[in-house]
Protein backbone atom coordinates (compact mmCIF):
# COMPACT_ATOMS: atom_id res chain seq x y z
CA UNK A 1 0.00 0.00 0.00
CA UNK A 2 1.13 3.59 -0.60
CA UNK A 3 1.83 4.93 2.87
CA UNK A 4 -0.35 8.08 2.87
CA UNK A 5 -4.10 8.51 3.23
CA UNK A 6 -6.23 11.66 3.37
CA UNK A 7 -8.92 12.09 6.00
CA UNK A 8 -11.76 14.48 5.14
CA UNK A 9 -13.25 15.76 8.39
CA UNK A 10 -16.99 16.26 7.96
CA UNK A 11 -17.99 16.83 11.59
CA UNK A 12 -18.69 20.58 11.45
CA UNK A 13 -21.11 20.06 8.55
CA UNK A 14 -22.37 16.50 8.20
CA UNK A 15 -21.87 15.85 11.88
CA UNK A 16 -23.69 18.85 13.34
CA UNK A 17 -26.49 19.11 10.78
CA UNK A 18 -28.51 16.40 12.54
CA UNK A 19 -28.36 17.98 16.02
CA UNK A 20 -31.82 18.95 17.26
CA UNK A 21 -30.65 21.90 19.34
CA UNK A 22 -28.93 24.74 17.51
CA UNK A 23 -25.18 24.72 18.12
CA UNK A 24 -24.02 28.34 18.52
CA UNK A 25 -21.89 29.76 15.74
CA UNK A 26 -19.08 30.49 18.17
CA UNK A 27 -19.00 26.82 19.18
CA UNK A 28 -18.83 25.69 15.56
CA UNK A 29 -15.97 28.09 14.91
CA UNK A 30 -14.20 26.92 18.04
CA UNK A 31 -14.58 23.32 16.87
CA UNK A 32 -13.01 24.08 13.49
CA UNK A 33 -10.20 26.08 15.05
CA UNK A 34 -9.41 23.14 17.33
CA UNK A 35 -9.52 20.79 14.35
CA UNK A 36 -7.12 23.15 12.56
CA UNK A 37 -4.46 22.23 15.10
CA UNK A 38 -4.71 18.46 14.68
CA UNK A 39 -3.00 18.21 11.30
CA UNK A 40 -6.17 17.65 9.26
CA UNK A 41 -5.84 18.96 5.72
CA UNK A 42 -9.56 19.03 4.79
CA UNK A 43 -12.36 20.22 7.09
CA UNK A 44 -15.86 20.49 5.65
CA UNK A 45 -16.96 23.72 7.27
CA UNK A 46 -20.70 24.20 6.68
CA UNK A 47 -23.40 24.20 4.03
CA UNK A 48 -25.51 26.73 2.17
CA UNK A 49 -28.71 24.73 2.16
CA UNK A 50 -31.97 26.52 2.90
CA UNK A 51 -32.50 27.00 6.67
CA UNK A 52 -35.99 25.58 6.08
CA UNK A 53 -34.42 22.17 5.46
CA UNK A 54 -31.26 22.31 7.58
CA UNK A 55 -31.82 24.98 10.26
CA UNK A 56 -28.74 23.87 12.17
CA UNK A 57 -26.46 25.33 9.47
CA UNK A 58 -28.26 28.59 8.81
CA UNK A 59 -25.15 30.48 9.97
CA UNK A 60 -22.85 29.39 7.15
CA UNK A 61 -22.01 32.89 5.94
CA UNK A 62 -21.29 34.18 9.44
CA UNK A 63 -19.14 31.16 10.19
CA UNK A 64 -16.97 31.60 7.10
CA UNK A 65 -16.63 35.32 7.77
CA UNK A 66 -15.25 34.71 11.27
CA UNK A 67 -13.21 31.59 10.54
CA UNK A 68 -9.43 31.73 10.86
CA UNK A 69 -8.39 29.72 7.83
CA UNK A 70 -5.03 28.00 7.77
CA UNK A 71 -3.27 28.04 4.37
CA UNK A 72 -2.57 24.32 4.74
CA UNK A 73 -6.24 23.41 5.26
CA UNK A 74 -9.08 23.28 2.73
CA UNK A 75 -12.60 24.19 3.89
CA UNK A 76 -15.21 22.88 1.42
CA UNK A 77 -18.85 23.85 1.89
CA UNK A 78 -21.91 21.99 0.64
CA UNK A 79 -24.23 23.71 -1.85
CA UNK A 80 -27.51 22.28 -3.19
CA UNK A 81 -28.29 24.63 -6.06
CA UNK A 82 -27.27 27.81 -7.89
CA UNK A 83 -28.76 29.99 -5.15
CA UNK A 84 -26.59 28.19 -2.62
CA UNK A 85 -23.60 28.59 -4.92
CA UNK A 86 -23.95 32.37 -5.06
CA UNK A 87 -24.40 32.56 -1.29
CA UNK A 88 -21.26 30.49 -0.76
CA UNK A 89 -19.22 32.59 -3.19
CA UNK A 90 -20.42 35.79 -1.53
CA UNK A 91 -19.23 34.30 1.77
CA UNK A 92 -15.79 33.71 0.22
CA UNK A 93 -15.96 29.93 -0.01
CA UNK A 94 -12.92 28.53 -1.80
CA UNK A 95 -14.09 24.94 -2.34
CA UNK A 96 -17.54 23.46 -2.86
CA UNK A 97 -19.28 20.11 -2.62
CA UNK A 98 -22.41 18.93 -4.44
CA UNK A 99 -24.53 15.89 -3.69
CA UNK A 100 -26.87 13.46 -5.40
CA UNK A 101 -28.50 10.20 -4.41
CA UNK A 102 -28.16 6.79 -6.05
CA UNK A 103 -31.89 6.12 -5.49
CA UNK A 104 -34.96 8.02 -6.58
CA UNK A 105 -36.79 7.58 -3.29
CA UNK A 106 -34.00 9.06 -1.20
CA UNK A 107 -33.47 11.87 -3.69
CA UNK A 108 -37.11 12.90 -3.39
CA UNK A 109 -37.03 12.59 0.40
CA UNK A 110 -33.72 14.40 0.86
CA UNK A 111 -33.86 17.19 -1.72
CA UNK A 112 -37.37 16.94 -3.16
CA UNK A 113 -36.37 16.19 -6.74
CA UNK A 114 -35.46 13.30 -9.05
CA UNK A 115 -31.93 12.03 -9.61
CA UNK A 116 -31.90 13.62 -13.05
CA UNK A 117 -32.99 16.95 -11.65
CA UNK A 118 -30.34 16.77 -8.92
CA UNK A 119 -27.66 16.03 -11.51
CA UNK A 120 -28.79 19.03 -13.55
CA UNK A 121 -28.49 21.23 -10.45
CA UNK A 122 -25.02 19.83 -9.76
CA UNK A 123 -23.92 20.52 -13.33
CA UNK A 124 -25.08 24.13 -13.11
CA UNK A 125 -23.04 24.59 -9.92
CA UNK A 126 -19.95 22.91 -11.36
CA UNK A 127 -20.13 24.97 -14.56
CA UNK A 128 -20.29 28.19 -12.54
CA UNK A 129 -17.47 27.02 -10.29
CA UNK A 130 -15.25 26.33 -13.30
CA UNK A 131 -15.63 29.96 -14.35
CA UNK A 132 -14.11 30.98 -11.01
CA UNK A 133 -11.58 28.13 -10.88
CA UNK A 134 -13.18 26.80 -7.70
CA UNK A 135 -12.79 23.04 -7.14
CA UNK A 136 -15.91 20.95 -6.54
CA UNK A 137 -16.19 17.61 -4.77
CA UNK A 138 -19.13 15.28 -5.41
CA UNK A 139 -21.10 13.10 -2.98
CA UNK A 140 -23.29 10.15 -3.90
CA UNK A 141 -25.67 9.07 -1.13
CA UNK A 142 -27.07 5.59 -0.44
CA UNK A 143 -24.44 3.70 -2.42
CA UNK A 144 -24.76 0.48 -0.39
CA UNK A 145 -28.36 0.69 0.75
CA UNK A 146 -31.38 2.99 0.87
CA UNK A 147 -33.87 3.40 3.74
CA UNK A 148 -36.71 3.29 1.21
CA UNK A 149 -35.53 1.05 -1.63
CA UNK A 150 -33.30 -1.38 0.22
CA UNK A 151 -30.34 -2.86 -1.63
CA UNK A 152 -28.69 -0.59 -4.21
CA UNK A 153 -27.02 -2.10 -7.27
CA UNK A 154 -23.60 -0.80 -8.38
CA UNK A 155 -25.07 0.16 -11.74
CA UNK A 156 -27.26 2.77 -10.06
CA UNK A 157 -24.24 4.25 -8.28
CA UNK A 158 -22.12 4.26 -11.44
CA UNK A 159 -24.74 6.29 -13.29
CA UNK A 160 -24.63 9.12 -10.76
CA UNK A 161 -20.94 8.99 -9.85
CA UNK A 162 -19.80 8.95 -13.47
CA UNK A 163 -22.00 11.93 -14.28
CA UNK A 164 -20.55 13.98 -11.41
CA UNK A 165 -17.01 13.09 -12.45
CA UNK A 166 -17.66 13.93 -16.09
CA UNK A 167 -19.24 17.25 -15.09
CA UNK A 168 -15.94 18.17 -13.43
CA UNK A 169 -15.89 17.00 -9.80
CA UNK A 170 -12.25 16.40 -8.92
CA UNK A 171 -13.30 13.65 -6.51
CA UNK A 172 -16.44 11.61 -5.87
CA UNK A 173 -17.19 10.39 -2.35
CA UNK A 174 -19.31 7.24 -2.18
CA UNK A 175 -21.59 7.47 0.84
CA UNK A 176 -22.99 4.56 2.83
CA UNK A 177 -25.63 6.87 4.23
CA UNK A 178 -27.42 4.35 6.46
CA UNK A 179 -24.37 2.27 7.33
CA UNK A 180 -25.61 -1.09 6.03
CA UNK A 181 -22.58 -1.88 3.87
CA UNK A 182 -20.22 -4.80 4.47
CA UNK A 183 -16.61 -5.23 3.31
CA UNK A 184 -17.49 -7.53 0.42
CA UNK A 185 -20.26 -5.23 -0.78
CA UNK A 186 -17.85 -2.28 -0.54
CA UNK A 187 -15.26 -4.13 -2.63
CA UNK A 188 -17.81 -5.04 -5.30
CA UNK A 189 -18.98 -1.43 -5.49
CA UNK A 190 -15.50 0.05 -5.66
CA UNK A 191 -14.42 -2.39 -8.35
CA UNK A 192 -17.48 -1.52 -10.42
CA UNK A 193 -17.14 2.25 -10.06
CA UNK A 194 -13.38 2.16 -10.71
CA UNK A 195 -14.12 1.05 -14.27
CA UNK A 196 -15.45 4.55 -15.00
CA UNK A 197 -13.66 6.72 -12.39
CA UNK A 198 -9.97 6.41 -11.43
CA UNK A 199 -9.36 5.12 -7.91
CA UNK A 200 -7.37 8.30 -7.25
CA UNK A 201 -10.59 10.28 -7.70
CA UNK A 202 -12.73 8.16 -5.38
CA UNK A 203 -13.37 8.46 -1.65
CA UNK A 204 -15.52 6.55 0.83
CA UNK A 205 -17.96 8.05 3.33
CA UNK A 206 -19.38 5.66 5.94
CA UNK A 207 -21.90 5.84 8.73
CA UNK A 208 -21.37 3.27 11.46
CA UNK A 209 -24.89 2.00 12.11
CA UNK A 210 -23.86 -1.66 12.22
CA UNK A 211 -20.23 -1.18 13.31
CA UNK A 212 -19.02 -2.03 9.80
CA UNK A 213 -17.45 1.27 8.83
CA UNK A 214 -13.84 0.48 9.80
CA UNK A 215 -14.05 -2.94 8.18
CA UNK A 216 -15.39 -1.30 5.03
CA UNK A 217 -12.57 1.25 5.09
CA UNK A 218 -10.01 -1.54 5.40
CA UNK A 219 -11.59 -3.29 2.44
CA UNK A 220 -11.48 -0.03 0.50
CA UNK A 221 -7.80 0.36 1.37
CA UNK A 222 -7.15 -3.05 -0.13
CA UNK A 223 -8.95 -1.93 -3.28
CA UNK A 224 -6.80 1.19 -3.58
CA UNK A 225 -8.93 3.95 -2.04
CA UNK A 226 -6.85 6.54 -0.20
CA UNK A 227 -9.39 9.21 0.80
CA UNK A 228 -11.85 8.64 3.65
CA UNK A 229 -14.54 10.84 5.20
CA UNK A 230 -15.12 10.77 8.94
CA UNK A 231 -16.52 12.86 11.76
CA UNK A 232 -14.77 13.75 15.01
CA UNK A 233 -16.41 12.07 17.98
CA UNK A 234 -18.65 10.12 15.60
CA UNK A 235 -20.89 13.17 15.16
CA UNK A 236 -23.78 12.89 12.79
CA UNK A 237 -26.67 10.97 11.42
CA UNK A 238 -28.67 11.88 8.36
CA UNK A 239 -31.88 13.81 9.19
CA UNK A 240 -33.54 12.32 6.09
CA UNK A 241 -32.42 8.70 6.52
CA UNK A 242 -34.36 6.83 9.18
CA UNK A 243 -32.10 4.70 11.36
CA UNK A 244 -28.82 6.27 10.25
CA UNK A 245 -26.52 6.79 13.20
CA UNK A 246 -23.36 8.87 13.34
CA UNK A 247 -20.52 8.93 10.88
CA UNK A 248 -17.55 6.74 11.63
CA UNK A 249 -15.41 8.57 14.20
CA UNK A 250 -12.30 10.27 12.87
CA UNK A 251 -10.36 9.13 15.93
CA UNK A 252 -11.13 5.49 15.13
CA UNK A 253 -10.19 5.87 11.49
CA UNK A 254 -6.89 7.55 12.36
CA UNK A 255 -6.16 4.95 15.04
CA UNK A 256 -6.63 2.17 12.48
CA UNK A 257 -4.60 3.92 9.78
CA UNK A 258 -1.70 4.55 12.15
CA UNK A 259 -1.90 0.95 13.30
CA UNK A 260 -1.47 -0.11 9.67
CA UNK A 261 1.62 2.06 9.38
CA UNK A 262 -0.12 4.59 7.14
CA UNK A 263 0.59 8.33 7.34
CA UNK A 264 -2.29 10.73 7.94
CA UNK A 265 -0.47 13.83 9.17
CA UNK A 266 -2.88 13.92 12.12
CA UNK A 267 -1.99 14.12 15.80
CA UNK A 268 -4.31 11.51 17.35
CA UNK A 269 -3.98 12.84 20.91
CA UNK A 270 -5.04 16.32 19.85
CA UNK A 271 -7.90 14.86 17.82
CA UNK A 272 -9.12 12.87 20.82
CA UNK A 273 -9.28 16.07 22.86
CA UNK A 274 -11.35 17.77 20.15
CA UNK A 275 -13.76 14.84 20.02
CA UNK A 276 -14.32 14.98 23.77
CA UNK A 277 -14.69 18.76 23.66
CA UNK A 278 -17.52 18.75 21.11
CA UNK A 279 -19.22 15.74 22.72
CA UNK A 280 -19.26 17.54 26.05
CA UNK A 281 -20.53 20.77 24.51
CA UNK A 282 -23.48 19.22 22.72
CA UNK A 283 -24.19 16.92 25.64
CA UNK A 284 -24.02 13.42 24.23
CA UNK A 285 -21.65 10.44 24.57
CA UNK A 286 -18.46 10.41 22.57
CA UNK A 287 -18.87 7.70 19.92
CA UNK A 288 -15.13 7.42 19.22
CA UNK A 289 -14.18 4.10 20.82
CA UNK A 290 -10.45 4.71 20.51
CA UNK A 291 -10.87 8.25 21.80
CA UNK A 292 -12.73 7.12 24.89
CA UNK A 293 -10.10 4.44 25.51
CA UNK A 294 -7.21 6.89 25.15
CA UNK A 295 -8.86 9.34 27.56
CA UNK A 296 -9.48 6.55 30.08
CA UNK A 297 -5.85 5.45 29.85
CA UNK A 298 -4.69 8.98 30.57
CA UNK A 299 -6.80 9.10 33.73
CA UNK A 300 -5.71 5.66 34.93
Amino acid sequence: MPDTVTIVEVGPRDGLQAEKNFVPTATKIDLIHRLNETGLSVIEATSFVSPKWIPQLQDGAELLAKLNRKPSVRYPVLVPNVEGFHAAIQANATELAVFCSATEAFSHSNINCSIQESLARAKDIIDLAKQKAIPVRGYVSCVLGCPYEGKVLPEAVIKVAQALYQFGCYEVSLGDTIGVGTPEAAKILIKAVSHVIPLSALALHAHDTYNQALANYYAALEMGIRVFDSSVGGLGGCPYAKGATGNVATEDVVYMMHGLGLHTGIDLDKLVDVGQFISDVIGRPNRAKSGVAILAKRKA
